[in-house]
């Protein structure tokens, strides 16, 4: 298995060719994506923190680490918190505990959470209670603010929290939901809700913002295959490359294998007989992957196969980035897109097709951070399927 340094430098360097639009500097060094709403959003966000009795930090428990907003670590340390990892559901079971751990040796509170899952955030605010026990029989007023990244989950979590405020306090005025959308940086300003009474508790959502700079280009990437930076920032061929370089070097094409023999073994006999019709009710765009198990199965076919093809060196950037060639003309077949189709747009469509496989949690729940200390990283990848 290759190790956790080596694996980093091996993708940083597959992925570095032809990155210069991208803000990469010939040395690895930052990515440069800050639209002007950030700057006043964070400006405006570091004003309202000093009002905040509690901070809600979102992060993506895929990527707990780089999630972060670097920037303003150094107020949010300062500030009663709860570090919320979103998006459970997506990442390895496995290792959560790990992730909660890690955070209590640094005595900061850390909780797992789905923010689509109103049992998931009713336990979040029973915890946030808790830790406003004492304010709260003090205070008339109190402010929780949630700031992340952006894509990170917020807007979703407020608006569950604006479902829950409903049902405790139904003769409360009608709350505004938050806006939420696939791409990030939906929300561009700051706005108030007030989710009960005596105290008055207030949650202040926030627009989601970058870092001016993004230290180096393994942190750009995993930001961009979770949605957190636009694909058209770092383009969907060079995330699917990375992901690509991520399950080739992690083997996990084979663990589908092993966990999926009877499907794969039908898939490699060419014996699926069924054809690749989207589901009665479900509304298809151009770029949308039909998601049904059987498109699942010849995704994980043509990737099982040509890494057990392979008889290259995966810690050799050339021979990664070879067996990444034949998988993306493998996946165009499984994709069912026309091989007269021209290059670009073929591979644009594979790409785009396989990252929404990926971000939808069909080929499985990934950590892509390591547990600092960790001595088994490579565990972070898990090897059931969701």
């Amino acid at each position: 298995m290759v190790g956790t340094t080596k694996m980093g430098n091996v993708m940083g360097r597959l992925v570095k060719k032809n990155l210069g639009e991208m803000g990469f500097n010939m040395s690895g060094g930052p990515v440069n994506w800050f639209p002007g709403h950030m700057a006043s959003a964070t400006r405006a966000i570091r004003d309202r923190l000093k009002l905040a009795d509690l901070v809600i930090e979102v992060r993506d428990a895929r990527i707990p680490l780089s999630s972060v907003n670097g920037d303003l670590q150094d107020v949010l340390s300062s500030k009663n918190r709860v570090i919320a990892l979103n998006k459970k559901d997506l990442a390895n079971p496995n290792i959560m505990h790990r992730w909660t751990g890690y955070f209590a040796s640094l005595k900061q509170d850390c909780m797992t959470i789905n923010a689509h899952s109103q049992n998931s955030v009713k336990k979040l605010l029973e915890f946030a209670e808790l830790k406003l026990k004492e304010k709260i029989s003090k205070e008339p007023t109190l402010i929780i603010m949630v700031v992340g990244v952006p894509n990170v989950g917020k807007s979703s979590l407020i608006n569950c929290i604006h479902q829950i405020a409903s049902a405790r306090f139904p003769a409360q005025q009608k709350l505004k939901r938050a806006s939420v959308g696939p791409l990030p940086g939906v929300t561009q300003d700051i706005a108030g809700f007030k989710i009960a009474h005596h105290p008055s508790i207030y949650v202040l959502d926030t627009p989601g913002i970058l870092v001016p700079s993004i230290p180096d280009i393994e942190t750009g990437l995993k930001l961009a295959l979770t949605g957190s930076v636009k694909d058209s920032v770092v383009g969907e061929e060079r995330i699917a490359q990375y992901l690509l370089a991520i399950l080739n070097i992690r083997s996990t094409p084979l663990h589908w294998k092993n966990l999926n023999n009877r499907r794969l073994e039908a898939s490699l006999c060419g014996d699926n007989g069924k054809d690749y019709k989207p589901k009665k009710g479900i509304q298809q765009n151009a770029g949308d992957v039909h998601y049904i198990e059987d498109v699942v199965s010849e995704v994980q076919c043509a990737l099982y196969v040509t890494l057990s093809e392979f008889n290259g060196n995966l810690e050799d950037e050339s021979d990664l980035e070879c067996l990444i060639e034949k998988q993306f003309a493998a996946l165009q077949k499984a994709f069912k897109i026309p091989a007269h189709k021209a290059s670009d747009d073929a591979r644009r469509m594979v790409s785009k097709k396989f990252l929404a496989l990926f971000r939808m949690g069909k080929l499985g729940r990934f950590t892509l951070d390591d547990v600092p200390g960790d001595i088994n990283p490579s565990s972070s990848l898990s090897n059931t399927e969701s």
